[in-house]
């Protein structure tokens, strides 16, 4: 069982109450933890997700309340395909994404984790916007391009060679 650590405006647009949440840490994992938020692009609702540990980020842009409540689906399913994209060695993939069976949620708690979430949705809005909106075939460029932006929370290093690290370690 892993953890996403929630912003109150995307726990509320879940429909999550205060009982319904995790209040112990999640289990040592590769990745550990994710913080998500509720961002709008083009007036839809997209979520921005960002790791603890890495600071690797993506979005899931376009969603509907229905599909929000459903954020474990989506959130697997968007971080196959961006581990894919970053050429994440399958049998390493299948074991990241294995530690996200099952999923629980909490609220966001790193002030730093949250510093990074709003300077990329900062760049998401801006970039999306540029490139077309959120139904772009860039999208997944943007989230690329992002991943390779150094970051303050780990010393301005990049999230993608943060994540190189923890897979070569697997390797």
């Amino acid at each position: 069982m892993q953890l996403i650590r929630c912003t109150a405006k995307l726990l509320k647009e879940m429909g999550l109450k205060a009982g319904e949440l995790q209040e112990n840490s999640s289990p040592a994992s590769l990745l550990g933890q994710w913080h998500a938020n509720l961002i709008y692009i083009d007036r839809r609702k997209t979520v921005l997700f960002v790791n603890d540990r890495t600071l690797i980020n993506f979005i899931v842009p376009g969603l509907a309340r229905a599909e929000i409540r459903d954020l474990p689906k989506h959130f697997r399913l968007w971080l196959s395909c961006v581990l894919a994209e970053e050429a994440v060695p399958a049998l390493v993939r299948e074991r990241i994404l294995a530690e996200y069976d099952e999923i629980r949620f909490a609220k966001s708690s790193d002030r730093s984790v949250l510093g990074a979430c709003n300077d990329l949705a900062f760049h998401y809005k801006f970039l999306v916007t540029e490139e077309g909106g959120i139904h772009s075939p860039m999208v997944p460029q943007i989230i690329r391009r992002l991943n390779r932006m150094p970051m303050k929370g780990i010393d301005y290093r990049f999230p993608i060679d943060e994540l190189a690290r923890i897979v070569e370690s697997v390797e």
